[in-house]
């Protein structure tokens, strides 16, 4: 026999069988033992929640000829070829393939058959929410009268697009979605069941992926188990097959934005890419990081309600002492709507790096919690002893009225050293031996003269500055000015502030060089 599926194996046959669904397992039980049976019922609920499970256990039931206590017996002629799928009394019709005016005047035609055994006909219809208008007119005065002998079972995924004419007519069930504590005790049982060793923490984490769907939980756990096959399923196992992330690599990764590390934060990037991890999920499961410190930093006894082992909870604990709300906020913000475009993306590297620049450099956003960021970081460079005029000399107006200081003009230096001066008059050709990025950085480059004797390289951009700034490509530069003069030259790298120029704050080395001016 082929192999079935673990969503398809243990589906459950029984009310009792049923998960996370109680409230609605209980008020259909006592409608078939009171016989208070319904004409329409109209079934709620995300996906994989046990909507078209119970529609087939209900169609069971109201036919069964020996009923425990609201349940089929799952033993008589009927509950037999109700499960089997041969019974003429149970019609399921997908309604996303089945969505037009001809299909609901079959259902109309037919219901005027009574059922040739058994109590009731019942027509399942799934995704009903894909019918046409058309459609949805055409079985409104069937759903409001039917035949006695007739039930309707309408599930749907997306409520909203019901017409209220339907929804009227119906008695409405909203399937919830399952805790991950339920749906972990559930892969447990089965999974002893299947005689596979699994660790609790890789079941916990797929329960958690799942998001309140036991059936996406019963897939992954198949897909992890197939990879594994004959091997005892650990944590990092489920990760690796999953494409996701480790909760201490989140805490790195945060800890490096916090420092505003850009070449650390891209350096784990990078490593999580070569490893093969899956960028969507990646930043949902960030987003769920920071939603868990969020948690942690603004409420007491926060234990029961955030599903960590006690290990990570400290770990929590004690990053929130290190960030403020206000900034997480903005980290959540920023992370969110990063997943909605990753959806859609090709270039979703770009997008996760550009999105973790944005944490590191608040300068890059005018939002106003990304402002109150940036006067957070003035007011911590103060803190750590930058004189108030340095200081002063970064933030950035963001209301055009509001005045602005004017910058004293830059004044020429007395000389420049003749080694700076060679390299000025080299450095665009030095600049077409740089590797990557670095070479294409540097042709908007501008060159001025930093304290008596060191090359000041200067760009426009912040992140730009940033990035040629890295210990790494300084070096790359020194090394090849020293090849070309045989000389060695300190170099540093600077950017213009947001809304000046660079004429406002340096010399332009390059013209003075070109000019030819005599320096006495």
């Amino acid at each position: 026999m082929s192999y079935m599926a673990l969503y398809r194996k243990f589906r459950p046959d029984s009310f009792e069988d049923v998960k996370g669904q109680d409230h609605i397992i209980t008020t259909l039980k006592n409608q078939i033992k009171a016989e208070r049976i319904g004409h329409a019922y109209l079934f709620c609920g995300t996906r994989g929640t046990g909507k078209t499970t119970v529609a087939k256990i209900f169609a069971k039931a109201v036919n069964c000829e020996h009923p425990v206590d609201g349940s089929p017996c799952g033993e008589c002629a009927m509950c037999r070829s109700i499960a089997a799928n041969t019974s003429m009394n149970v019609i399921e019709i997908d309604a996303a393939s089945n969505n037009g005016v001809d299909n609901i005047r079959e259902i109309r035609e037919e219901v005027a058959y009574r059922p040739t055994e058994g109590k009731y006909k019942v027509y399942i219809i799934d995704e009903v929410h894909m019918l046409s208008i058309g459609a949805f007119n055409a079985l409104l005065k069937t759903l409001e009268e039917p035949p006695e002998y007739v039930i309707f079972i309408l599930a749907t995924t997306e409520v909203h697009k019901i017409p209220i004419t339907i929804l009227s007519r119906c008695q409405h069930y909203d399937f919830k979605r399952i805790t991950i504590e339920t749906i972990s005790n559930r892969l447990k049982e089965l999974m002893v069941k299947e005689q596979v060793d699994v660790e609790d923490r890789a079941i916990r984490y797929i329960a958690k992926v799942a998001d309140g769907s036991m059936r996406d939980a019963l897939s992954l756990l198949d897909q992890c188990i197939a990879f594994y096959l004959g091997q005892t399923l650990t944590y990092d196992n489920v990760l690796e097959v999953l494409g996701a992330v480790d909760t201490d690599v989140f805490s790195r990764l945060l800890r490096d934005v916090l420092g505003r590390d850009i070449p650390k934060v891209l350096d784990t990037v990078e490593d999580l890419i070569m490893q093969g991890r899956e960028l969507t999920q990646l930043a949902a499961d960030f987003t769920w990081y920071l939603r868990n410190l969020l948690l942690a930093k603004t409420s007491d006894n926060i234990e029961d309600v955030l599903d960590v082992s006690t290990e990570n909870m400290r770990q929590l604990q004690e990053e929130a002492q290190m960030i403020d709300s206000d900034t997480l906020l903005r980290y959540i913000r920023v992370f969110s709507e990063l997943s909605g475009q990753l959806k859609y993306a090709t270039q979703k590297r770009v997008l996760l790096e550009v999105a973790l620049i944005k944490l590191c450099t608040p300068a890059m956003e005018t939002s106003q919690d990304a402002v109150l960021d940036r006067i957070r970081v003035l007011e911590e460079k103060m803190e750590q002893g930058l004189p108030a005029a340095e200081a002063a000399e970064r933030i950035v107006y963001v209301n055009e009225g509001a005045p602005k200081k004017k910058a004293p003009k830059p004044e020429l230096p007395k000389a420049v050293p003749e080694d700076v001066q060679e390299v000025v008059k080299n450095f665009r050709s030095i600049a077409d031996e740089t590797s990557g990025m670095l070479r294409v950085y540097l042709k908007h480059a501008k060159l001025s003269l930093g304290g008596d004797d060191r090359l000041l390289i200067v760009m426009p951009e912040e992140l730009e500055a940033q990035m040629v700034g890295t210990d790494e490509h300084k070096q790359e530069l020194e090394t090849l000015i020293e090849n070309r003069i045989g000389k060695s030259v300190s170099v540093d790298v600077r950017h213009v502030d947001e809304g000046r120029h660079f004429e406002d704050s340096f010399v332009d080395l390059e013209k003075v060089i070109n000019m030819e001016i005599t320096v006495e």
